[in-house]
């Protein structure tokens, strides 16, 4: 047997795992890099984080990304060249972190590598008949891997499309085994980029589960105090708080035909960027806004999306989690509660072991787990798709 093949086998079998899960949204404001440690799989897996920190991106970093993020025409030669460039990178950034946190490289079973989406293209969205869903992510594994030393788990968006989902949201499984109740409806609402959520009715199963994108979460709001402001958020809802909200302008950003389609779907910046806000000002003769009074309106609409999907689902007494940026938006996260029916609890994903800031790369270290250690089992096809997600990166 190959050693590492011989490796993969003994961690397998260990009691419990050291895994580090890694996360970089549609943001693109650093590395979330979470150590956990993990005993069990399925819905007896039990998380541990060990440790937990944010690598912030130079802009020096943020600038190579932006190049080829979220764009239909880019240079292949630069998209090429960055692949293998962010892979060293996110590398180096973990042995940093491993060293800051005195871990021995030797003693992590895997790295569980999300990648940097810069495409995410659903059908839905992409007009080309004899296409499926797609997705892209990059900084490769094999470099993460021989820069660490540690084998890399990666790429887990496209087993999901292969089996007939739309590589997104994955939320809908580690949300599942960590987060389901037998005694508590809860929803796990995750606001980066994009807003997501899933729903777990009490003593749900699996193909009970909910999981969609539902719009922009922090995408429009970020992107305008860029452009604006040379700012990356609006701290504290500094400049939203300064405005009104506009109605015409809201109520045409709320046509945008994503919004019409039926749970579960996924969308991304591809849709939600500063083209569509330009095009529903003109469509709205709001050109002339104030800076203050878009902002407004663009934390309106992550907010009204976001209330009306939890509404929907949410007939009985359910308990909400939150995670992902906008908890740091307090006007966001009041603005929904606000809109709530009283039977909705609204709490942050802490409230459960889990930080709001941590929870997407510890997902992601728990689909590598189950890429270690899960027991295949056979469902019908559903947008919950019964895979093992994950390729595989040993480190030389």
């Amino acid at each position: 047997m190959h050693p590492h093949i011989k490796k993969l086998y003994q961690s397998a079998g260990k009691a419990e795992r050291l895994i580090i899960g890694l996360m970089s949204g549609t943001s693109l404001d650093g590395l979330d890099v979470a150590l956990c440690r993990i005993s069990g799989h399925g819905r007896h897996t039990h998380v541990t984080v060990e440790a937990f920190t944010t690598c912030d991106y130079p802009q020096s970093v943020k600038d190579k990304i932006t190049r080829v993020f979220a764009k239909q025409t880019v240079s292949l030669e630069y998209l090429t060249l960055l692949n293998p460039w962010l892979g060293q990178y996110h590398g180096q950034l973990i042995n940093q972190c491993l060293a800051n946190w005195q871990v021995n490289p030797q003693d992590i079973d895997v790295i569980a590598s999300h990648g940097q989406t810069i495409f995410h293209c659903p059908k839905h969205q992409h007009g080309y008949h004899e296409f499926g869903n797609a997705t892209l992510q990059i900084a490769d594994a094999d470099h993460i891997a021989v820069t660490t030393g540690i084998t890399t788990v990666s790429d887990f968006r496209q087993k999901h499309i292969a089996a007939g989902g739309e590589g997104a949201p994955l939320a809908q499984y580690g949300d599942y085994y960590y987060f389901a109740s037998d005694d508590e409806n809860r929803i796990l609402l995750n606001m980066g980029g994009i807003a997501n959520l899933t729903y777990l009715p009490k003593a749900a199963q699996i193909n009970d589960v909910v999981c969609s994108d539902l719009g922009p979460g922090n995408t429009l709001m970020d992107a305008y105090m860029r452009m604006h402001f040379a700012k990356p958020f609006d701290d504290k809802a500094t400049v939203a708080l300064q405005g009104k909200v506009n109605k015409p302008l809201l109520n045409e950003l709320l046509s945008e035909a994503f919004f019409k389609l039926d749970l579960p779907k996924t969308t991304g910046p591809e849709v939600f960027n500063l083209d569509l806000l330009t095009q529903a000002q003109a469509q709205s003769q709001t050109q002339n806004l104030s800076h203050q009074d878009v902002m407004a309106t663009l934390s309106a609409l992550s907010a009204h999306i976001i209330a009306q999907h939890i509404n929907e689902l949410a007939s009985t007494e359910t308990t909400v989690y939150c995670s992902g940026g906008g908890v740091h938006n307090p006007w966001l996260m009041t603005q929904i509660q606000q809109q709530l029916g009283a039977h909705i609890s609204f709490k942050g994903s802490d409230v459960l072991g889990i930080h709001p800031d941590a929870k997407e790369a510890v997902l992601f270290a728990m689909l590598a787990n189950e890429c270690l250690a899960g027991e295949q089992t056979k469902r019908p096809l559903t947008s919950t798709p019964s895979v093992t997600m994950g390729k595989v990166s040993f480190a030389d």
